[in-house]
């Protein structure tokens, strides 16, 4: 038999699979990171609508209740109504827009038809679990940040437990990032994202205890409070600064944990499923 003088250059062509394998490994454990990072752009370019105009909500919420119930609503001892009202807002806006980031993302990207091109990457569920609700957890932080550093001239309030402020702000942003993630792969138009948002999201927290104490309403509407998550949010939010709150901090964090985890394991059930997102 005659030698083939072209096997040895076969023979060094056929490795292909094994070379292409560390690349098809590497997009699914480190593309979560490109797609964190264009959802941080995202909402980043448009700084001065996803991050200015709540700055600016949160400050008028603070002018007008600041200005009308400062000397007619008592919160806690020695500590005047602007200033308790003040982690309500930061808190309150951290929530409201780690849900809109999600939400909108993903709803925009159904109805414009670009989500097909996020389905194609190798990015494993857990990594768009990772990425949305990290970019979340990020405009979450940075708007409650900026309300915070605004109404600094306006009132000034103390740390008294620093570490449960950046505790309740890390899980609540989470929090709401994650069900902003369950919101987007449920809803299917605008119509639905903004059901879930003004009879969910926007009641709950308006009746979690953002400008008001639990401790004033009646006793029916008092024990409705602590049925709601969001009102440990806030209240253990509020204990960081002042020491004080309507119920125990590690209740709180206990709640507020227990829930994060239930709705991260919805989550992430849709997102290996693929709910919504393939026919």
């Amino acid at each position: 038999m005659s030698a083939d003088p072209h096997r040895g250059q076969r023979a060094a062509a056929r490795p292909l699979p094994a070379t292409a394998a560390p690349a098809a490994v590497e997009g699914g454990a480190g593309g979560w990171r490109t797609l964190f990072y264009k959802e941080v752009l995202r909402f980043w370019k448009v700084g001065f609508q996803t991050v200015g105009a709540p700055v600016l909500t949160a400050v008028l919420y603070l002018l007008i209740f600041g200005h009308v119930l400062e000397d007619h609503v008592k919160v806690y001892d020695r500590v005047g109504y602007t200033a308790v009202l003040v982690p309500g807002l930061v808190m309150m806006s951290v929530l409201q827009n780690a849900f809109a980031n999600t939400s909108s993302s993903l709803i925009q990207r159904k109805v414009m038809g670009s989500l097909v091109f996020v389905l194609l990457t190798p990015v494993p569920p857990r990594g768009w679990f990772l990425a949305y609700v990290g970019s979340s957890v990020v405009r979450g932080l940075v708007v409650g940040l900026g309300v915070f550093v605004v109404t600094l001239g306006f009132v000034r309030t103390g740390f008294a437990a620093p570490p449960w402020i950046l505790v309740f702000a890390f899980l609540g942003a989470a929090l709401l990032g994650t069900l902003g993630l369950i919101a987007g792969l449920w809803a299917e138009k605008f119509d639905q994202m903004a059901m879930f948002q003004n009879f969910l999201i926007m009641p709950m927290t308006f009746l979690s205890g953002v400008f008001y104490s639990v401790h004033s309403l009646p006793a029916f509407w008092q024990g409705a409070s602590r049925l709601n998550p969001f009102f440990y949010m806030i209240d253990g939010f509020r204990y960081g600064f002042f020491g004080v709150s309507d119920a125990s901090p590690w209740l709180s964090l206990a709640i507020v944990g227990g829930a994060w985890l239930v709705v991260s394991g919805i989550a992430l059930h849709l997102l290996r499923t693929g709910y919504k997102l393939r026919a």
